[in-house]
């Protein structure tokens, strides 16, 4: 056999080189390991979600009072407002002498609350005073004279019914009587316009005197001695138009706005419960004194006056408040309902039963609940399960179970 022959045998058909070919390769080895490396990676995932703990929110169980009987229907926010308050101003313009208030003084009505200069008024008041007395000295004056003329008359009429003097002196002396009574008449005219211009620099020199117009307390001085007072606005900003403002501390109630969708729920006269911001757990008897009948249309809400039982010097003008108006008053002497009161969110359905998952360290537990039928606004009475001042978690997510661990959400 040549060498040609030799090559010949060497050479590898086309079909045997297919079929090596068409084996199995190392593309499905590569894809079971990605596999494999997905599924660890989405276990571990798993594993680490699972033990981290949940985000929640809580909000501590609180015990009913007694005034909670009644059923709260609607709360809305607003403010406390005055009544009466007024900001005290001179009648006429002056510069101040005295200012005899500061803030925070209690005062009664008519009490001095500062003084203007009054000696051009002083001065005044001496002269229509002067001006008026002599007025009635003249009035006295023709008075004698008028008395004089008409004994005269009768003299004169005596002695021409006797001949002894013409008709026409008795006529002319008739005629000094009537013209005397003309002047006097006069002469009170202008005694009576002198008493009118005396009172009226009487008035003004009062003026001088800012007195207060009800009793209250003072929250504001704005103004100084020596600063210039008028009760017109001076826009040079060197006259002020008021001394200070005065409160009447007895007039305070609650303006609150309640959305019209929900007016329907407030009634004038039902009772209700404010909490003022400034103290949490103060709550103060109040009622509903009228629905002011107009709507703002920007907010779409309705205000409401709520009216204040019970009168206390922490209650001031401005501060915000909470109203929750309620189905019927207390009775009173009523005991306080036993359990605790949690946001209604708090309870949730696990399995059939009511539950709420109560905080214990960094865990929550699940208790069954069974809620009252009375509800008090957005809480609800639980009778048993849950004490007071124990934290339960708000609208528990659903993966949230019996032992779980938990983290409270930040504000």
């Amino acid at each position: 056999m040549d060498n040609a022959e030799l090559l010949k045998e060497l050479r590898i058909d086309r079909n045997q080189r297919e079929a090596h070919d068409s084996g199995p390769g190392r593309w499905p080895w590569i894809a079971a390991g990605v596999l494999v490396l997905l599924a660890l990676l989405g276990g571990g995932a798993w594993l680490w979600l699972g033990q981290r703990p949940l985000p929640v929110k809580t909000a501590t169980a609180v015990a009913p009072t007694a005034a909670g009987e009644s059923g709260a229907v609607l709360q809305a926010t607003g403010y406390v407002t005055a009544r009466r308050q007024a900001t005290v101003s001179a009648q006429i313009t002056g510069t101040l002498t005295a200012v005899l208030i500061e803030e925070g003084d209690r005062v009664t009505k008519g009490q001095v609350l500062a003084r203007l200069d009054d000696s051009g008024y002083k001065a005044t008041l001496a002269a229509v005073k002067a001006q008026a007395d002599a007025a009635h000295a003249l009035v006295t004056q023709y008075q004698s004279q008028l008395k004089q003329s008409e004994h005269d008359a009768r003299r004169q009429q005596q002695l021409v019914e006797r001949g002894l003097v013409s008709r026409q002196s008795a006529e002319q002396a008739q005629t000094q009587v009537e013209s005397l009574r003309a002047q006097l008449a006069a002469q009170r005219q202008q005694a009576h316009a002198a008493d009118a211009q005396a009172a009226v620099a009487k008035v003004n020199f009062d003026y001088t005197v800012v007195r207060a117009p009800f009793s209250g307390v003072v929250t504001t001085k704005d103004a100084q001695v020596g600063e210039i007072i008028s009760p017109l606005s001076a826009g040079g900003g060197f006259t002020r138009t008021g001394v200070g403002t005065i409160v009447d501390m007895d007039s305070l109630e609650i303006d609150v706005d309640v959305n019209e969708a929900y007016i329907g729920r407030v009634k004038p006269g039902m009772p209700a419960e404010a909490v003022l911001d400034a103290y949490p757990d103060w709550k103060i008897p109040a009622h509903v004194v009228a629905i002011v009948p107009t709507a703002d249309r920007g907010k779409a809400t309705i205000k409401v006056r709520v009216a204040l039982e019970q009168k206390d010097a922490r209650v001031v003008p401005d501060m915000g408040a909470r109203v929750s108006f309620l189905e019927e008053k207390a009775k009173a002497g009523a005991a306080a309902p036993q359990g605790v009161l949690v946001p209604a969110t708090a309870i949730v359905q696990r399995d059939g039963h009511s539950v709420v998952f109560v905080l214990d360290g960094e865990q929550v537990h699940q208790r069954t609940v069974t809620p009252a039928a009375q509800t008090y606004g957005d809480l609800r009475l639980l009778p048993t399960a849950v004490s007071a001042g124990e934290s339960v978690v708000v609208s528990p997510p659903p993966e949230l179970k019996d032992g779980s661990d938990v983290q409270i959400a930040k504000p």
